[in-house]
C-alpha cells in the first residue's frame, strides 16, 4: 500500500514479546519490564492474523522482534505459520543470539530465512555491563549456531556508543574478515532508557569512516544501511545513520507491538490498537495507520528526545 507520501510500505515489524533474558541497557529498565495481563497480549492467532491481513495489502517481508522473540515458547509456531502466509517472501528475526545454539536450526526449518543479531562489544566485562546479565561466549556461539544452520546474509547490529564501544569499531568491524557476516553500525538513540548515557555517547557514523579508512564503498542492498566493504572481508560493514542523516523518506515499515498497537513512526507515541479486532476491522486499522504515517520523525538528539512513549523492548527492535 502507497502511503500519502508516495512510499510502498511492505515491512511489517512484529514484536512477539516484551520480555527478554537480558536487560540492555539502551532497550529496557534493569528491573525488566511491567508485566501486563496475559489477556493485553497478541495472541499467535492474532499475529497471524495480523500478518495475513497486511499481506492481502502488499506486505511481503515480516521481521519478528521482541524484547527477545527466542524467548516466546511458541515462537517456532509464529515463524512456521507467518512464513506460510501467501504472499510473504520472506521472514526475518532480530535476536541476541544467546539462545540460538539450540534453535538456530529449528527456526530455519520453521521458515526464517535472515538473522540480525545485536551484539554491541567484543569485551566479557563490558557485554556484561551493557546487557547487565550477558555472557559474550553465549552470543559467539549463538553466532556459530546460525551460520552452522545454512543462515545467509546474517547482520551483526552495533550499537555505536561514545565512551563504550567506540575504540572497539576496528574489531568488530574485522568480524567480517572471520565470518560470512555483515557488521552494521547504528547511532544510538536517544529512545527509552537510553537516557543513561550522555551527550557524548551519541556519535556519528562517520566515527566509522575516520576509524577504518580503507573501506570502500560497495552496492546499496536496498535497506537502510550504507555499505562499506573491508579488503579480502567476507561481509560487508553497514552504516545507519537515524541521527545523522534520517532515512524518513523512504521508509517503508509498520510495527505491530506484542500489546496489538500499530506503530506508523518508531519515534511517535501515535498508535492504532487491532487487539480484540476481526480482519475487517485490522485492515481498516492498517490503513489508517498507513496513510497516518508522518513525512519524518521529529528532531533526534541528545536534547530532544523520541517521543515514541515506550522503551525499545516495548516496540520492536
Amino acid at each position: 500500500m502507497i502511503d500519502t507520501y508516495g512510499r510502498d510500505i511492505y515491512y511489517l515489524r512484529l514484536s512477539v514479546t516484551e520480555r527478554c533474558n537480558l536487560r540492555c541497557r539502551y532497550c529496557m529498565p534493569e528491573e525488566g519490564i511491567c508485566k501486563k495481563k496475559h489477556e493485553e497480549m497478541l495472541t499467535e492467532n492474532e499475529m497471524v492474523q495480523a500478518v495475513e491481513v497486511a499481506a492481502s495489502m502488499g506486505f511481503r517481508k515480516v521481521r519478528l522482534t521482541g524484547g527477545e522473540p527466542l524467548v516466546q515458547k511458541n515462537i517456532l509456531s509464529i515463524c512456521q505459520r507467518v512464513a506460510a502466509v501467501p504472499g510473504i517472501q520472506e521472514v526475518c528475526l532480530t535476536t541476541n543470539a544467546t539462545l540460538l545454539p539450540e534453535l538456530a536450526k529449528p527456526l530455519r526449518e520453521a521458515g526464517v530465512s535472515r538473522l540480525n543479531i545485536s551484539l554491541d562489544t567484543l569485551d566479557e566485562e563490558k557485554y556484561t555491563y551493557i546487557t547487565r546479565r550477558g555472557r559474550l561466549e553465549e552470543a559467539m556461539s549463538g553466532i556459530e549456531a546460525a551460520i552452522a544452520a545454512g543462515f545467509q546474509k546474517i547482520k551483526i547490529n552495533a550499537v555505536l556508543i561514545g565512551g563504550f564501544n567506540d575504540d572497539e569499531i576496528e574489531k568488530l568491524a574485522e568480524l567480517t574478515l572471520c565470518y560470512p557476516v555483515d557488521v552494521r553500525f547504528i547511532e544510538l538513540m536517544p529512545i527509552g532508557d537510553s537516557e543513561e548515557f550522555g551527550q557524548e555517547a551519541m556519535i556519528p557514523c562517520e566515527e566509522v569512516l575516520r576509524r577504518l579508512p580503507q573501506l570502500t564503498p560497495c552496492e546499496h542492498d536496498g535497506g537502510v544501511a550504507a555499505l562499506y566493504h573491508l579488503p579480502g572481508a567476507l561481509g560487508n560493514v553497514g552504516l545507519i545513520r537515524p541521527i545523522s542523516q534520517h532515512f524518513c523518506d523512504t521508509c517503508n515499515r509498520m510495527r505491530l507491538t506484542a500489546d496489538g498497537k500499530l506503530k506508523p513512526c518508531l519515534h511517535s507515541s501515535q498508535e492504532f490498537n487491532i487487539k480484540g479486532l476481526d480482519k475487517d476491522g485490522v485492515e481498516q486499522q492498517l490503513k489508517e495507520a498507513i496513510l497516518a504515517k508522518p513525512a519524518r520523525h521529529a528532531e533526534l538528539s541528545a536534547k530532544h528526545r523520541s517521543e515514541s512513549g515506550r522503551n525499545m523492548n516495548q516496540i520492536g527492535g
